[in-house]
């Protein structure tokens, strides 16, 4: 098994899913997580880059949000595409990825990520409300490489 693989069990992969459910019924925004074993890349270039291999500038909103996780490299970034950058302050992100990386430290993976994916949704719901004719319009599954 690869470090990638290892990094959570199936079982809390699947909870880290089932917070991204939970956090897109308060906002139309599309959450996804993608996990790595290492890049050369710095955590927020590699995001970027990932970002757009997964394909979530299409969302109608433009307000796709990735966590990236860089298992041996302890990295992480989190990232918003350009319809949340034109409307939120800032330091938006900052209290989210603090609350992931305190998490990280005591090697708590999922707890991190699940904390970190409700918030985002609870802080994306003023900007960008959940709607009855709402579309999933990105996989909720992690992805990984």
């Amino acid at each position: 098994m690869s470090v990638t693989e290892e990094f959570l069990t199936p079982e809390e992969e699947k909870e880290i899913v089932d917070a991204i459910v939970t956090a897109e019924k308060n906002t139309s925004g599309e959450i996804r997580v993608h996990i790595e074993n290492h890049s050369e890349k710095p955590p927020l270039e590699r995001a970027q880059e990932v970002f757009y291999q997964l394909g979530m500038e299409t969302t109608a909103a433009r307000n796709g949000v990735l966590f990236y996780v860089g298992v041996s490299d302890h990295t992480f970034a989190i990232i918003g595409d350009e319809g949340i950058d034109k409307v939120v302050e800032g330091d938006f992100w900052n209290s989210t990825k603090d609350l992931v990386i305190s998490h990280f430290k005591e090697k708590k993976y999922k707890d991190g990520l699940v904390q970190g994916i409700l918030k985002a949704g609870e802080r994306l719901k003023s900007y960008f409300p959940y709607t009855d004719d709402d579309e999933n319009e990105l996989s909720n599954e992690i992805s990984k490489s």
